[in-house]
């Protein structure tokens, strides 16, 4: 694959004061058709004919577009990219559509309490400082409210463009096999175009300290749409993007961030106050940009937390100042240095059009010679500068921002953009003159020891038996197998390890699910204080509760890779929790769950899954078992019986002997002295036989007020082959780009549009999903109108010529062909293999071969089969608060949510409106879909 990235070093910064969300709105603008290639869509068409695809985002003093495409097309890509630079045409009609597409942008964007949190941050900066501006931009502030002022946005989008979109501050990175005489005479030819008006580029480093006023220095509390309690203290210190090459706030939130021995959020945990913490600058524009550099560290609090947060804040504070009586400690900064270096010495290469988007992002920050490393490495040990951010890090500069679904009520302030709900006040007296004073250190808290699992030895191992080109199998028992492939290719000193301890009780009951997902929470809960060190030293690990087994993923340089995979083992086999700990996992685990049922796209898929599953939970079953309470004795018993009785599949990859990775599945059986099953255990569910007719199944989001609504509409195929698998995501990718451009583009229905190839259990289907806001479309329309687009689109591939069906094939196969470009995307392949008990390795060569004989009738005949009186059609509806939804005019999200009161929701089934004739609809799933077959067990092998 080639790609590319060109950033323009302006940003939302250089909103006007009249028209906020310009820079951001200007930059979905220029892709719509240029003078020499005015096609609308005719950029995205292109790239989705080859296998590409491409993106851009605004931040505050940086805009960046990137693109990637087959090796191919790179050439012609290009010219037609560099276009937008040189001639965009940015017409009126298109401007009042795209108006939408970011409109729906910010709908989408507003229920998330990251943004929300930033946003009301920014409005505490000081009057006149674009930290204060309202980057995103929404229908308001770019077409009524310019509209009813006669401020004529065509026009100033084009003004806005000449003036800053200006060759001498644009930076582009180009990624190819071509060779480098090439590329070069290619860029020169085709971006010689740019124009460069020679005005200075828009700066904003006079404005020092946004924050420096009393309004800052104060605690806020702010009422969340997700559930959670959280503790932010953040400083603005001076910008720190000069210090590079020494890294001050890396190096200061690696310290605070720690979860070993003596760190802050080890002392949190053993009070049972605190989940987790994370700390330090994010880099992104709002973080750290030519004014400021923020410092921030949030700590997800337990309900006991949230109790006691001046005291949690007291620890931080201690910690900050057990650090600047330290000073900074010449060990720790090189053992950073050190991990990084490793790190970034045996870099597996990353996907291309990210590489490219870092690298024109870091020239526009560092000197060239540290262009590929200066946001990785760590040159110069400076302790100055370290103890100078250091100790501007006072508690009488923090803000303080709590977080809490329990500050309903108390919160009468607004904030203007996104509707957020807080409060303000003056820190506590007994806590602010405390923090005046000179107050005590906590014996508690002291710095990391030194690290063990740092790698020493990178020597590449001698292969011990003949290498094969896919995973073989090494070890098999009654207990389980073990899956083996030596790496040959990217010859790099990291191994990958991935274990699945599958069990039948998982799936027994909704009750066994919640025990199942709280045992892995505590798992992982009483691993975060043993395992951190590992986890710095670049070894990572991850255990998932899977829906039928427990998933053990550990990957990094092999030298000390063993030693983490047998703690974990070690801390399974001697599995043990007080009833605090059992408390707090439980109360965090409601929250989790609740969170995924708020969201519009994850209830949608939960409910769709709830259909076409037979014998699936829904995490509204788990929801309610959880709140009806699980007894300690339960948790005890389900443990015992789950590891009493397994089958072990693993797999081991990278830089390892066949030796070595049988002593992996060896050291689990013996540890954990397990039976074999009695039957082999299915992973996989049975799928229900959807009848020949449209279903509906219409539900209201569980999100008081939110107006996001998610329409799915699913068919379903049947039980297939690979052919017939390799044809639907043939016809999926040629859906791709006419789908954007009827649903998004031309209907202005939604940000959020895309048709996805569907393999349910091994049970095959696509389906077409719009993310829509009930303020603005009813979900029946939504649905008829893709419905319009499948009829469309029937006429369009019925027409295709047969060098375009020829084409897109090709694309796929070149995008099946395409070489990994680390091991890690070999091993995710290899273990999805393993972990559906398929085993077809070689599945991509398979699927090759297939699409070489398909012809362009075959795809026809394919869709139309779908589209026929015989189609089995599921629409599932989260519908969203808003007119078009019968509600009356909302009041903005989170304002009526009673969500701490506790009480569970339940679905609401809404019947169908009169758009929506000779559907059968869903009032009550579980009655329904037991009048309906369920298919054998089916996995696409042949």
């Amino acid at each position: 694959r080639s790609a590319a990235a060109l950033c323009v070093a302006v940003g939302s910064f250089s909103d006007p004061e009249d028209l906020p969300g310009l820079a951001h709105f200007l930059e979905h603008m220029v892709f719509m058709g240029s003078l020499k290639y005015p096609d609308e869509n005719g950029f995205d068409a292109f790239l989705k004919k080859h296998g590409g695809s491409d993106n851009a985002s605004t931040d505050c003093e940086r805009t960046v577009f990137q693109f990637d495409v087959q090796r191919k097309y790179f050439k012609e890509a290009l010219d037609r990219w560099a276009q937008f630079f040189i001639h965009p045409l940015m017409i009126r009609d298109a401007i009042d559509r795209e108006v939408e597409a970011v409109d729906s942008e910010y709908q989408l964007a507003r229920p998330s309490d990251a943004n929300r949190k930033e946003m009301l941050f920014g409005s505490l900066a000081r009057p006149g400082h674009p930290m204060k501006k309202f980057f995103w931009g929404n229908a308001d502030t770019l077409k009524h409210e310019p509209k009813m002022n006669n401020i004529d946005t065509y026009t100033r989008l084009r003004d806005f463009w000449q003036r800053h979109y200006s060759a001498h501050y644009m930076t582009l990175v180009v990624q190819s096999k071509e060779t480098l005489d090439t590329l070069e005479k290619w860029v020169t030819e085709i971006f010689s175009e740019i124009p460069n008006n020679g005005l200075p580029k828009p700066s904003f480093g006079h404005l020092t300290q946004p924050f420096d006023t009393p309004e800052f220095h104060k605690l806020y509390r702010v009422v969340p749409i997700r559930k959670v309690h959280s503790l932010s203290i953040t400083w603005a210190l001076p910008p720190q993007e000069q210090y590079y090459r020494v890294k001050p706030l890396h190096y200061i939130s690696w310290l605070v961030g720690h979860e070993g021995k003596g760190s802050v959020l080890s002392f949190l945990r053993k009070k049972f106050w605190a989940l987790a913490l994370y700390g330090g600058n994010g880099e992104t524009g709002f973080e750290q940009n030519s004014t400021y550099s923020i410092f921030s560290i949030s700590v997800t609090l337990t309900d006991e937390g949230y109790k006691h947060f001046y005291e949690v804040a007291h620890v931080v504070f201690q910690y900050v100042k057990m650090l600047q009586k330290r000073g900074p400690d010449k060990r720790i900064w090189e053992e950073i240095q050190k991990i990084e270096a490793n790190e970034f010495h045996y870099q597996e290469q990353t996907d291309p059009v990210d590489y490219v988007e870092s690298l024109c992002e870091n020239m526009q920050l560092f000197q060239k010679e540290d262009f590929l490393t200066g946001d990785q490495l760590l040159f110069e040990y400076k302790p100055e500068i370290i103890a100078d951010a250091l100790n501007q890090l006072s508690p009488q500069r923090a803000n303080l921002v709590l977080l809490s679904a329990a500050n309903e009520g108390q919160c009468h302030l607004k904030e203007r953009w996104f509707g957020t709900q807080y409060s303000v006040e003056d820190i506590d007296k007994y806590w602010s003159d405390l923090w005046a004073s000179d107050f005590e250190l906590n014996q508690d808290l002291h710095l990391p020891e030194e690290n063990k699992y740092i790698a020493t030895d990178f020597a590449l191992k001698v292969a011990d038996c003949p290498e094969t080109e896919y995973p073989a199998k090494t070890l098999s028992t009654q207990q389980g197998c073990l899956w083996y492939r030596k790496d040959d290719k990217f010859k790099i000193p990291k191994g990958y390890v991935r274990f699945h301890l599958i069990s039948p009780l998982i799936q027994q009951s909704a009750e066994n699910i919640v025990l199942f997902d709280t045992f892995v929470n505590i798992l992982s809960h009483n691993l975060g204080e043993p395992a951190y060190e590992a986890d710095v030293a670049q070894l990572e690990y991850k255990l998932v509760a899977g829906e039928h087994g427990l998933v053990i993923r550990v990957k990094g340089f092999n030298h000390k890779l063993p030693l983490l995979f047998q703690l974990i083992i070690d801390y399974l086999s001697d599995f043990s929790f007080t009833p605090a700990v059992f408390e707090m996992i439980t109360e965090q685990l409601k929250k989790t769950y609740f969170n995924i049922l708020i969201k519009p796209e994850t209830l949608a898929k939960d409910v769709r899954l709830l259909i076409l599953e037979h014998s699936r939970w829904s995490m509204i079953d788990k929801y309610q078992t959880l709140m009806n309470g699980l007894s300690i004795e339960s948790l005890s018993s389900f443990v015992k019986a789950f590891k009493s009785q397994l089958f072990v599949e693993g797999l081991v990859q990278g830089n390892f002997t066949s030796r070595v990775s049988t002593d992996f599945l060896n050291y689990v059986v013996q540890k954990l002295q397990f039976a074999p099953l009695a039957h082999p255990c299915p992973v996989q569910f049975r799928v229900v036989d959807l009848p020949n007719t449209h279903l509906l199944c219409k539900v209201k989001t569980l999100n008081k007020g939110d107006a996001n609504s998610e329409v799915t509409v699913y068919y379903q195929s049947g039980a297939r082959n690979l052919r017939e698998y390799t044809l639907m995501e043939l016809l999926v990718m040629h859906m791709e780009e006419p789908c954007f451009d009827f649903l998004r583009t031309k209907q202005t229905l939604g940000y959020h549009v895309y048709p996805t190839c569907r393999n349910t259990s091994g049970i095959l289907g696509f389906s077409v999903t719009v993310a829509t806001q009930a303020t603005k479309y009813n979900s029946e329309l939504v649905d008829k109108k893709i419905e319009e687009f499948l009829s469309c689109f029937e006429e369009k591939i019925k027409h295709l010529t047969e060098d375009a069906f020829s084409t897109q094939v090709t694309a796929l196969i070149k995008l099946k062909e395409c070489e990994d470009s680390h091991l890690g995307e070999e091993v995710d392949r290899n273990w999805n293999e393993v972990v559906t008990q398929q085993y077809l390795f070689d599945r991509l060569a398979r699927e090759i071969e297939a699409l070489k004989s398909v012809t362009k009738s075959d795809l026809v005949t394919w869709f139309q089969a779908h589209r026929s009186n015989k189609k089995k059609v599921l629409s599932v509806h989260v519908v969203g608060y808003g007119k078009h939804e019968g509600d009356s005019e909302v009041t903005a999200v989170a304002e009526v949510q009673n969500s701490s009161s506790g009480e569970i929701p339940h679905l609401i089934f809404l019947p169908p409106s009169s758009l929506m004739t000779n559907v059968t609809s869903i009032k009550d799933i579980k009655a329904y879909t037991s009048t309906l077959n369920v298919l054998p067990y089916h996995k696409i092998l042949k």
